[in-house]
């Protein structure tokens, strides 16, 4: 049965209403979906995310959202197995929906771990310290994170119509800015098959996410000032993008991930035969064939010391026939699956048709080759096809990406002329460099760096835990300069701050406070009533403090926390070596010693709330204590942050340390589990 590829807008589903286009199985050719193609009413699209969505996932704070993500999450991992059967009509292979849809459902897992991990509980995000700016201060200034206002529009590639999707909304989501899916035509019905699932869970507020099929044209005229663009696609569609008005004249955040011909160098250091060799071979054969080569981080140009071009040609050959069967990916024996469609084959074709006037095809014929369990005259089948640049020097292999199982090996000298040619793709995504030689891995990354998003060291170390070059990984930035779009996508909480406005906030220690829900030097403390630590978080209060001491240091104490601690280093316990230095003027206490102290001075020791102390962070030793020093510390709740799915949550608190002079010792931040009730 032909499915209808239907659009999520405003809260309903909405099949199309007039002319619609074919889909067809990228193995068989037979239809199995239909797309509209009339222009849909974008209006009420904006207007929902903006009205509906927006205000729903701000109310949200960051550990829910993640929350949300995480469950999503789960949801969708029950549901792989008919994300996998819809993943086939593209062409994939198993292994290739693994990546696509085991590896979306990754980034989620991924950011909501790192939402609950590396953000607060909280709807504002502080970032950095707070800046000094008058002399007493009580003038004060703060960098903070808030939600954009607008929408986050993603425009995504046919090739990975599950993780492009997903790599896109897990930060969005997470930021609290709703997302609007505008998915390529030819693979629209898997990534409507998850939008379905999302809605069908109810995990997510209504509006957050809404997916819109067929035609769009008009809708960048419709974004403002707090919306975003994230797109994947040609470096050409990117361009005209960018030079929309929207975008150089609203102020809309535009991000692209385009073209990129990406290298992989095989180090001079390598020899015949050795583990290095096999390793970029392995490599080079896994980034022609994984989605047949239709990946945006694919190899496209071996960077091969010249005298080991034989070697490689050879092995590249031996690993293919030995180890690629093409055919229907629905096959067992099938390692490489079908391009998504036979237009894309004709342009892959027309493409290496280009290429090959500055190359020569050495392994592979596009003409003749064996296809498993499917017609060859009907499937979008190609095999893996290896070309040789005789002329390293030749424009051809540095300027036309062909996006299919394609790529060139180039000959280098030595490795300055390595690093030149791989800046000749004036941009990439990722590349790679095989050497076990550290020096020559040191200087081709500094090298190339400036002109890549993504470098991957491989060598008989890592290989066994490496994800490979193709692989983006959500910790990491994925993106590139140049031809590649000049943007980033990932990278962590990175990805997150990209859909958040950053504002300056200046005022008064109290204003700021009252502003970020932290609290900062100079903003009032709650001294009175029991000891905070005897508070649990349903009592706790931002600005809760405790003030212990003053303890005097003795020459005694220094001596035995040494003798405790086994650390004796010279400005401990050696007097006319300690006065030599010339930071001191004699013999000092310990910084840990100081730092113990304190929390000696500040805890309450009785059970209590505080389950746990689960580090220090921020730690500055500022004055050099000696003995005779009377030392006081004011401990005060800095952040509160309950946990959304626990009895406890972390308490972050500012920890200061004086002398009797008024000067400050050591500051750091404590940090803290406490219970959210505990009984009197």
């Amino acid at each position: 049965m032909t499915m209808t590829v239907r659009s999520y807008v405003g809260g309903r589903w909405a099949a199309p209403s007039g002319p619609t286009t074919a889909l067809l199985h990228a193995a068989t050719a037979e239809e199995v979906a239909v797309i509209g193609t009339d222009p849909i009413d974008l209006v009420p699209v904006l207007d929902h995310a903006r009205s509906v969505g927006g205000p729903a996932l701000r109310a949200m704070s960051f550990h829910e959202r993640a929350l949300a993500l995480k469950a999503l999450a789960l949801h969708l991992n029950g549901r792989r197995d008919h994300l996998y059967e819809l993943s086939t009509w593209t062409g994939a292979t198993r292994r290739d929906s693994l990546v696509d849809v085991d590896g979306g459902i990754g980034v989620l897992f991924s950011y909501a771990g790192k939402g609950r991990r590396e953000l607060p509980n909280t709807h504002v995000l502080v970032d950095g310290p707070t800046e000094r700016l008058g002399r007493g201060g009580q003038f004060v200034g703060q960098h903070l994170y808030t939600s954009r206002r607008g929408v986050a529009l993603q425009i995504n590639a046919f090739n990975f119509p599950v993780w492009g999707m997903l790599e896109k909304l897990a930060p969005a989501f997470l930021a609290g800015v709703p997302t609007v899916v505008k998915p390529a035509g030819q693979t629209a019905y898997l990534t409507a098959a998850v939008v379905e699932e999302i809605v069908a869970s109810g995990l997510l507020p209504e509006g957050s996410v809404q997916l819109v099929v067929g035609g769009t044209r008009g809708l960048l005229d419709l974004l403002a000032e707090q919306d975003t663009v994230a797109f994947t696609g040609s470096a050409g569609t990117a361009a005209l993008l960018r030079a929309h008005p929207s975008v150089q004249h609203r102020g809309v955040r535009f991000s692209s991930e385009a073209d990129s011909l990406n290298f992989s160098l095989l180090g001079p250091d390598v020899g015949p035969g050795s583990p290095e060799l096999d390793l970029f071979v392995r490599q080079l054969v896994t980034e022609m064939t994984a989605k047949a080569g239709q990946k945006c981080t694919a190899i496209r140009r071996a960077l091969v010391p010249q005298h080991l071009v034989p070697d490689v040609v050879a092995a590249v050959d031996a690993r293919i026939t030995g180890k690629v069967r093409v055919g229907n990916p629905a096959s067992e024996d099938v390692t490489m699956g079908a391009l998504v469609g036979l237009d894309h084959r004709r342009a892959v074709r027309e493409g290496l048709e280009k290429l090959t006037q500055g190359a020569r095809l050495v392994v592979g014929d596009p003409d003749r080759f064996e296809v498993v369990d499917a017609d060859p005259r009907r499937g979008a089948f190609l095999p893996p096809l290896l070309l040789v640049a005789d002329d390293p020097a030749r424009t051809e292999p540095h300027e036309v990406e062909v996006f299919g199982p394609v790529s060139t090996v180039i000959a280098y000298r030595d490795v300055d002329h390595a690093i030149d040619l791989a800046a000749r793709g004036r941009g990439s995504l990722v590349g790679s460099v095989v050497s076990a030689d550290p020096d020559v891995v040191r200087e081709v990354v500094l090298g190339v760096a400036p002109w890549h998003g993504r470098l991957l060291v491989l060598d008989q170390d890592s290989a066994a835990e490496s994800t490979g070059h193709g692989s983006p990984l959500p910790q990491l930035v994925h993106g590139g300069p140049g031809r590649a779009g000049d943007g980033e996508e990932l990278g962590g909480i990175r990805s997150v701050l990209h859909f958040m406005q950053r504002t300056a906030v200046q005022g008064s220690p109290r204003a700021v406070a009252a502003v970020t829900g932290t609290w900062v030097t100079g903003a009032p403390r709650r001294t009175e009533g029991e000891h905070p630590f005897r508070k649990s978080l349903a009592d706790l209060q931002v600005g809760d403090s405790v003030t212990g001491g003053p303890r005097t240091v003795t020459l005694e104490d220094v001596d035995r926390f040494a003798d405790l601690s086994g650390d004796r280093f010279y400005a401990h316990t050696d007097d006319d070596a300690a006065a030599a230095n010339p930071f001191f003027e004699g013999r000092v206490a310990h910084g840990y010693f100081v730092v113990s102290l304190a929390a000696g001075l500040f805890v309450s020791p009785e059970p209590g709330p505080v389950l746990a102390n689960y580090g220090l962070e921020r730690l500055r030793f500022l004055t050099p204590v000696y003995p005779g020093d009377a030392l006081t510390v004011h401990l005060t709740a800095k952040q509160i942050s309950p946990r959304v799915d626990a009895d406890y949550g972390e308490v972050v608190w500012d920890a200061e340390v004086l002398n009797q002079d008024g000067e400050t010792v050591a500051t750091y931040d404590v940090l803290t589990l406490v219970a959210k009730e505990w009984p009197r």
